[in-house]
């Protein structure tokens, strides 16, 4: 895989009273997307923020915005958080009555779409609605919360993803982006980018190692240099 990694910090992690100058951080670091955890504690235990957060934090970067609905119902959320800025969308298929129409939504509203596997999730659900995707985010860990242990079965599974992605774009040439988020650190990112993720979702590990000068390059330096073979 010759793709150049993609870090996508989770403000999930950041200080929500400075979060403007925390997105403008990231992006001076060298980030390459926003990771936007949406959380309703309904879905998952637990309940963030919405589309005018988002809104909010838009005119702070110039790179993507990657949304993460763990929300049920999602599809009347979707509209709100494309008008809000966002640039990418995913969703966990067990909250959409329809994957495929949820899918079009997104991509009808001007965004990229993807679904969100959690760990006990099976990859079949990719299989049927490969030319919707534009990214596949799997879990490694159970949504809900920040600062969670990676769980090891995730790599075999990425493994198994990244086959069955790379024999659709043989196939047809078009590209799906793989991402990877939870418990993602320097001391296993080399081992999930081996296995075949080119996008991953760093919270605790960027937001909270800070550079004396309050930036991140140190730590973005560090993942990227870590994920190297």
């Amino acid at each position: 895989m010759t793709t150049a990694l993609r870090l996508a910090p989770s403000i999930l992690s950041a200080d929500f009273a400075r979060l403007g100058e925390e997105v403008r951080a990231i992006e001076a670091a060298g980030a390459d997307l926003v990771h936007f955890d949406v959380m309703d504690n309904h879905y998952v235990p637990n309940l963030t923020i919405g589309p005018l957060v988002c809104e909010a934090i838009r005119p702070h970067v110039s790179i993507p915005i990657d949304v993460h609905l763990m929300v049920e119902p999602v599809d009347a959320l979707i509209p709100l958080f494309a008008k809000a800025g966002a640039n990418l969308i995913t969703f966990h298929p067990e909250a959409s009555r329809h994957v495929d129409r949820t899918l079009q939504l997104i991509r009808d509203h001007g965004c990229k779409a993807g679904i969100v596997l959690n760990p006990a999730t099976p990859l079949d659900w990719m299989d049927h609605v490969m030319d919707r995707l534009d990214i596949v985010l799997l879990m490694s860990v159970n949504p809900g919360f920040g600062g969670q242990r990676f769980i090891d079965a995730t790599l075999p599974k990425l493994r198994e993803a990244r086959r069955r992605i790379d024999a659709y774009t043989g196939e047809t040439g078009r590209a799906i982006w793989l991402e990877v988020d939870g418990g993602v650190k320097s001391d296993n990112i080399g081992a999930i980018v081996a296995a075949g993720a080119d996008t991953c979702v760093a919270g605790s590990a960027v937001f909270g190692a800070p550079d004396p000068d309050g930036g991140y390059r140190g730590v973005m330096k560090t993942l990227r240099s870590s994920a190297r073979p």
